[in-house]
């Protein structure tokens, strides 16, 4: 696979010089290519000489302004005169915000980024503003607007096609991530990363580690294939983690991002974002249910649970398909206990008490009764389960009395112990029993207080993590039609959900090494 050509820029802000000057280096171990130096998080005067001793790769200099994101608390005439003193002692770079950037002329071999920030909206004159920034005396054009809707990003991104000037495009916030990304297929420079992913520098702006590790971001060139998952919220999803990991394991050219759609803005996503192209999304709360309803053709498992987890571009439009029904159900059958004779037993022989009627628990209890699993439901809302049981064609019961239940495999699909409240279990521990095997689709964190309550009192535990993966597996393979590399799916996930956050770890040694130092 060949490289686009773009690269990552490391943006280190720090208020002492010693640790700008670690973190230089250390960004630089890592594969930075090109460094923003954030002056303006400094406390003392920068000293130029000191920062550009020993570079090891290009650096820009930046003192950003409070209105455009900065920390820079000085007066605007000092701000000035330290951006000349940065472009004299040698900056490879400066960034010039394109108000000021007629007033400081270019000198000597220093390059100039022109760049326009707005932290409220993606204006009206977006396009306009950006004419005339390419007609400054720019090597690169820099543009950060907040995006206010899913279409503001497409608006963004389309400055990238042609542009007079090299152009870097980003729409800021959680519904601009994917322009961070895109940038590398549609011919960007460079784009920006946190090498220490606890600064904040922008919304939306992603670490280093995250743009290296899970996007691969310099692996993307212009025919690099788009997938993604749309939701709201989404940025705590790990499918980028786990389809991206698949991606790399198989060599296929293609790039898995988050997308952020609000409620009710599906079928307008769908159809402005055509215009990428995107050839296929995992689709998760709470768009579901409207997914099912966009025109194109259905799966039967789509009418079966009246959801869509998965939407697959075709000639003839949309295909949708729910994998979560056939996920669960090969978790359990993956799982279950093994019986006096040594073999498995079967779906057909047991008896399930389901928590929760909201879609996972369509899926879950609808994917075992078809099996021929004796199905109970309860939930916290009795009507719901009523009409999902009915719908079923199962039993109900009232939520309190589910320990009343006797059954062999008890499975929560409530949201009950989910992060952040880690504290809770929608069962009594009393209920949990030797033998019992229970089956908790939560899966952050991992291991919920249902799951650790039930290993220690002998049941069989099966973690949520495993019917996640599962169901990525399958829209895997509508993706692409290659079966998905499962172990390594499974790995990258339990190593995101791990207590130990080794992208923190990498960015947090560095800070140490300097203490010490100290």
């Amino acid at each position: 696979m060949s490289s686009s050509g773009s690269v990552i820029c490391a943006v280190i802000g720090r208020t002492r010089h010693k640790m700008v000057q670690l973190e230089i280096h250390e960004a630089a171990k890592r594969g930075a290519k090109l460094i923003e130096l954030r002056l303006d998080f400094l406390a003392k005067a920068p000293d130029f000489k000191r920062l550009l001793a020993d570079r090891p790769c290009p650096l820009i200099a930046t003192f950003r302004r409070p209105a455009d994101g900065g920390r820079f608390a000085g007066s605007e005439e000092e701000r000035q005169m330290l951006i000349r003193q940065a472009i004299v002692a040698g900056f490879d770079w400066v960034d010039l915000e394109t108000d000021i950037a007629d007033r400081i002329p270019r000198f000597g071999k220093v390059k100039r980024i022109i760049s326009y920030h707005n932290l409220h909206e993606t204006p009206s004159n977006l396009e306009d503003l950006h004419r005339h920034m390419c007609q400054q005396d720019a090597d690169v054009v820099k543009i950060a607007v907040t995006a206010c809707q899913p279409s503001d990003s497409l608006r963004v991104l389309k400055l990238l096609k042609d542009p007079p000037k090299p152009t870097v495009a980003i729409a800021m916030g959680d519904l601009g991530v994917c322009t961070r990304i895109l940038g590398a297929k549609y011919g960007a420079p460079f784009t920006y990363g946190a090498f220490n992913k606890e600064r904040s520098f922008a919304p939306g702006l992603l670490s280093v580690h995250e743009l290296q590790r899970i996007y691969h971001y310099e692996k993307i060139n212009r025919d690099t294939q788009v997938y993604g998952v749309i939701g709201d919220p989404v940025g705590h999803s790990l499918s980028p983690v786990i389809h991206n990991q698949a991606f790399r394991k198989l060599g296929i050219n293609a790039v898995y991002l988050p997308f952020r759609v609000p409620r009710g803005e599906l079928a307008g996503f769908l159809r402005d974002f055509a215009a990428i192209p995107v050839h296929g999304y995992s689709v998760t709360l709470p768009h579901k249910e409207a997914a099912a309803k966009i025109e194109g053709q259905h799966d039967a498992s789509v009418d079966a649970t009246g959801a869509a987890n998965t939407l697959v571009s075709t000639i003839h439009g949309w295909r949708s398909y729910n994998t979560d029904m056939m996920a669960a159900v090969e978790s359990l059958r993956a799982h279950l206990p093994v019986g006096e004779d040594g073999k498995p037993s079967e779906l057909a022989s047991r008896t399930v008490l389901v928590l929760g009627a909201g879609g996972v628990a369509r899926a879950v209890a609808l994917g075992l009764h078809r099996e021929g699993a004796g199905v109970t439901i309860a939930n916290r809302t009795f009507e719901r389960a009523v009409k999902l049981a009915e719908e079923i064609g199962c039993k109900v019961i009232d939520w309190a009395a589910r320990h009343n239940v006797l059954c062999d495999t008890l499975i929560n699909c409530t949201s009950v112990g989910m992060f952040p409240n880690m504290d809770e279990s929608p069962i009594h521990s009393s209920y949990l029993r030797p033998g019992l095997l229970v089956f908790d689709t939560v899966y952050t964190p991992e291991t919920t207080l249902l799951i650790r309550e039930a290993a220690e009192r002998g049941c069989h535990v099966l973690t949520g993590v495993d019917m996640f993966v599962r169901q990525a597996a399958l829209q895997f393979k509508l993706f692409t039609g290659l079966d998905a590399p499962f172990d390594e799916m499974l790995d990258a996930a339990r190593r995101a959900l791990s207590p130990v956050n080794y992208a923190k770890v990498e960015d947090e040694a560095a800070a140490r090494q300097a203490e010490n130092q100290e």
